[in-house]
């Protein structure tokens, strides 16, 4: 069989670790094999160990790109803005929508692997990866608090972004009942209601 160029190789590579980002978010880190993986790359399970020394290097690089795409959009979004207040509910309102609860693959990956982080050793690298992404994402939401008391932001950005992630969470293990909508728009309306 002959071998692939080098740029066949790197765009297989981008094409795998963008599948594994997807299907991470949506079973979470330890609910997909690497053949599922190479299946939804559209590739065979045997090119895998060619990209990645384990599963755990393809979890931890598909963390770090969730994080990063997350912050992206976030950025894109108060670039939008013309005020912090703004800036937020462009945040908060699609955060807390029926679609983002619907489509965890293009979701927040705080929500998505929260769980997983609970039984992921401290010092492993998946774990810090995660801790790292979380703690940007705070540190940008802290930044659309109105206070201008760092310390006051830093604790309203704690507490507002845990109510998001926890809101997002139970309405997803409530969906397809009225108290997954109900979740949604509460949390959503407490939020926006926040200065």
């Amino acid at each position: 069989m002959p071998r692939v160029s080098r740029k066949q190789a790197d765009l297989n590579r981008e094409i795998i670790a963008e599948a594994a980002t997807r299907l991470f978010r949506e079973r979470g880190l330890h609910g997909i094999s690497v053949a599922d993986v190479m299946g939804a790359a559209g590739l065979t399970h045997g090119g895998f160990y060619g990209h990645f020394d384990s599963k755990e290097a393809l979890a931890q690089e598909a963390c770090g790109r969730a994080f990063e795409q997350s912050a992206q959009r976030w950025q894109v979004k108060i670039d939008e803005s013309t005020d912090k207040h703004t800036a937020r509910r462009a945040i908060v309102e699609p955060y807390l929508s029926p679609a983002n609860r619907d489509n965890p693959g293009e979701s927040c990956p705080v929500a998505a692997f929260a769980g997983d982080m609970c039984h992921e050793a401290c010092e492993s690298g998946l774990h810090q990866t995660y801790t790292q992404g979380l703690e940007t994402l705070l540190q940008t939401f802290s930044s659309l608090m109105e206070s201008d008391n760092p310390d006051t932001d830093r604790q309203a950005a704690l507490v507002q972004y845990s109510l998001l992630v926890g809101a997002l969470t139970l309405a997803r293990a409530t969906r397809g009942e009225s108290l997954s909508d109900e979740i949604l728009d509460a949390a959503r309306t407490f939020l926006m209601a926040q200065r």
